[in-house]
């Protein structure tokens, strides 16, 4: 066995374990590479249907490809796909691109807020009606108590405290020094009866693992992330006005993998073109310790 399908094996053996341990359960997909790749998974999971809802935070500020991307997909593989928004802050404008916060305080609120409040149940869902290929308002506002996310333990400093099973305080929030063991790859999966579980398949994925798998399952992926003759690409992504291109003459998979190997990516930090890292400090564990992904 090679080391992907190990890596697979590993992660739908975790996305199997979720699906049977916890009642109301929803996945991340940020449309980005690495849920991309869980989404997949989760396909070859349960053997081609997704029996689980896909949630996305919608900041209003992603770029437009990434939106048809997820609307694209979500209808040819019949997904069960819901988005949330904080339309209270994007109203006021209470964000960094409207020059009324810090890129920090705009991640906390059209993010943090907005994910806290949609998977809570608290604030409004919004879900695609695959017979008009519309988004409606669901009535169903039933908390999800299981979260799967596509975090690595590799992408940036916080997410290497993560477990496989991380349980959340009753408000998301993330007690880095409370949190269950998990030896000899055993995980804890039996919680208290409304304890917010975030579970994370990816875990011991680098990002050249992501890469070479995409290789390997021909998975699609955003344009975004190859060069298109201008000589940059994005390496990750986000909202537009905070994310942005890396210097990049890769326009496949095949050499994206080798400028990950060998070029000049071997040793730089994936996430290095997002902005609100820096004024996080390098990091994430602000937005991280508060409910972010």
């Amino acid at each position: 066995m090679d080391h992907l399908t190990r890596l697979e094996n590993k992660s739908i053996h975790i996305l199997r374990e979720a699906y049977s341990e916890f009642k109301s359960l929803c996945m991340l997909w940020s449309v980005g590479k690495d849920s991309t790749v869980m989404l997949w998974l989760a396909r070859k999971s349960f053997f081609g249907h997704v029996p689980i809802p896909l949630v996305h935070i919608d900041t209003s500020f992603k770029i437009a490809e990434m939106i048809a991307y997820r609307d694209r997909l979500a209808l040819k593989w019949r997904l069960d796909m819901i988005y949330g928004q904080n339309f209270k802050a994007l109203q006021e404008k209470q964000t960094f691109p409207d020059g009324n916060c810090t890129r920090l305080q705009c991640c906390k609120l059209l993010k943090t807020e907005a994910l806290i409040n949609t998977l809570s149940g608290n604030w409004p869902r919004y879900r695609l009606n695959h017979d008009t290929g519309k988004y409606e308002l669901d009535h169903n506002r039933e908390p999800y108590s299981g979260v799967i996310v596509g975090v690595r333990s590799d992408e940036e400093g916080t997410r290497s405290k993560e477990r496989y099973f991380s349980p959340r305080g009753k408000k998301s929030n993330w007690d880095l020094a409370d949190q269950p063991p998990e030896f000899w790859n055993q995980y804890k999966t039996d919680f208290s009866p409304g304890t917010h579980v975030r579970i994370h398949p990816l875990l011991d994925w680098t990002e050249l693992d992501i890469w070479e798998y995409i290789s390997r399952e021909k998975i699609p992926t955003v344009s975004l992330y190859y060069n298109q003759g201008e000589g940059t690409r994005y390496r990750s992504l986000g909202c537009a006005p905070c994310t942005r291109p890396v210097e990049s003459t890769a326009k496949n998979v095949a050499e994206i993998v080798e400028e990950l190997k060998t070029g000049q990516f071997s040793k730089i930090a994936e996430r290095s073109g997002r902005e609100q890292d820096k004024e996080d400090g390098g990091g994430l564990e602000t937005l991280r310790v508060d409910g972010y992904m």
